[in-house]
This record gives C-alpha cells, structure tokens and sequence, in this order.
C-alpha cells in the first residue's frame, strides 16, 4: 500500500486531470526516477492506495470528478496554492479570488482537515515586501477562515534554474536574513491564528519556533487521523534538506508544467515545458511517452 503524491513535480489537477483520470481507470501507473531515468509502476487500484496527496494553483478541472473518485474509495489530500503573486512571477495562475471560490467549493465537498492552504513560496523583491505580504495573507487568509484549518509557508529556494529564471525575466529579488524571515513568519502566524489556522513551514526548520510547525507535506500522522481505516504510513522518507515527508510515490515528472512560474524548482525553463506539453500523450501510462 503507498502513498502516492500527484505531485510534487507538476501541477496535476490543473493540467493532466484526463491522464490522471485514466490511468485510475486502468489501475496503475508508471514514472520516471528524476534522477536516474529508471521506469517505475505503482498501482493505483483503490485496495493498494493509502490516500493520495494531491498538488494544485487550479483544482477547477478536478472537482467534477471528486465524487468519482470517492465512489471508486479514494481518500485524498489537497493542498492548493493561493498567493497572488503578479504576472511576472505567476503568469498563468487564476486570480487569487476565483481560487479562493474553488478552494471552498473543494472544502465543503471534503472538509476543512482535507484542504490545505499553501501561501508559498514568498519571493521577496523591491515592490514584493514583508508589507506587500502580509496585506496578501490576511486578505486571503480572511477569505479562507472556515475552510481550512493549515496554511504551509516556505521562502523561495534560489537554486541555479530559479536565479537563471528570475533574472531572464529581470525580476530584482533579493535573499532576506533569517532575522527578516523569522519577524515575517511569526506575523503571519499570529494572523493565521486568528483565522484558526495553524501555520506551517516547510522545507525550512530555521522557522519553527513559537507557534509555527514544521511542514510534512506528506504527514503520514495526518493521513492516519484522516482515514482511520487505512493501515498507517509512518516512514519519514524526506525529498530535500529540512524535508519532514512521510515516505510517497511521486507520479509526476518535472520540466510538463506549463503554468510558467518563474520562481518554479520543477522547471529547468517555461520553453521546455511547453514543449513538453505538446507531447504529452493523455492515454500514455507515463505523463509523458518514453524518449
């Protein structure tokens, strides 16, 4: 029984929801190891699934088929991304109150537990300041109170990809001090606490303090709370350094999200995965056919 994550790596619901679909109707699927290229087949019969953690900015061509896949006893996971950031960063992303409409829709079809907010990851630039951030937050978070009882924060990665990104696009972001992080992290903390949310950090354990947790974005503890009748998953299997997962199977593959985010970690460029795209192949057991 596994896990499986729909995915980390690209944006799942919003995009390949008609592959995903059938690979449910076959009962497996397969995906390439990022790293080694090596094939691998997960079955997606209900039996062999723990839960399945899905991954979204766009969960709108989903919800029609929620309900299948709960008749078919599937117990899911959302977390959705809802942050407003402008065009030059999030080019194709729904404006933040159309998700928010979505996110309810989905919170309601499900419950508060079910849906996760993710307001991350925060790119701090000369116009995009702790201000910026926190009218942002409350705005949305003000929105969301009932719907969710998380919200996940994390502050940009800038691997190698993202600096190139970033700077192709000449977006002047700069790297905040712990010190700046810790004083916009425990702000938001107190606002998300008076939505009723607790928040969380992920990938970054030098927030965790006074109030904020630490992030597992697979929380195996979580999952077994949600869906009691389901053998518990407990494995800490963590994906990068500060990482607090529960182990997964990802089924997706990096370098297929068209979204363009320029601060993206999956993307090694917006031209790569739009050609990617192209190829993709909705009846093909991978997300995209081998070479």
């Amino acid at each position: 029984m596994n896990i499986i994550s729909a995915s980390r790596r690209t944006d799942i619901p919003a995009l390949y929801t008609d592959w995903f679909l059938r690979r449910i109707e076959e009962g497996f699927v397969a995906y390439p190891n990022p790293f080694s290229g090596t094939i691998h087949t997960v079955s997606l019969a209900p039996e062999d699934v723990h839960s399945i953690v899905f991954w979204s900015k766009h969960y709108r061509p989903l919800l029609p088929h929620l309900e299948y896949l709960q008749r078919k006893g599937f117990c899911m996971f959302f977390h959705y991304t809802i942050n407003g950031l402008p065009r030059c960063l999030e080019p194709s992303s729904p404006p933040w109150e159309l998700s928010v409409r979505i996110f309810k829709e989905l919170s309601h079809r499900t419950s508060s537990r079910h849906v996760a907010w993710r307001f991350d990851p925060i790119v701090i630039t000369e116009e995009l300041d702790s201000k910026w951030y926190i009218r942002q937050f409350t705005s949305i978070g003000s929105r969301l109170m009932g719907s969710t009882e998380r919200c996940y924060i994390s502050f940009v990665h800038l691997y190698g990809k993202t600096k190139r990104n970033l700077n192709r696009l000449g977006v002047r972001f700069r790297e905040p001090s712990l010190e700046e992080k810790l004083e916009l992290s425990l702000e938001l903390e107190r606002i998300a606490r008076g939505f009723g949310m607790e928040l969380l950090a992920c990938c970054q354990p030098d927030l965790v303090t006074k109030g904020i947790k630490m992030g597992r974005c697979v929380d195996g503890e979580l999952l077994s709370e949600l869906f009691p009748e389901r053998t518990p998953i407990l494995e800490h299997r963590p994906t990068r350094p500060g990482c607090g997962c529960t182990a997964s199977r990802d089924i997706g593959m990096y370098d297929t999200c068209s979204l363009g985010c320029t601060y993206c970690y999956a993307n090694q460029s917006r031209t790569l995965a739009h050609v990617r795209r192209e190829r993709h192949d909705p009846s093909c057991q991978m997300l995209l056919p081998a070479p």
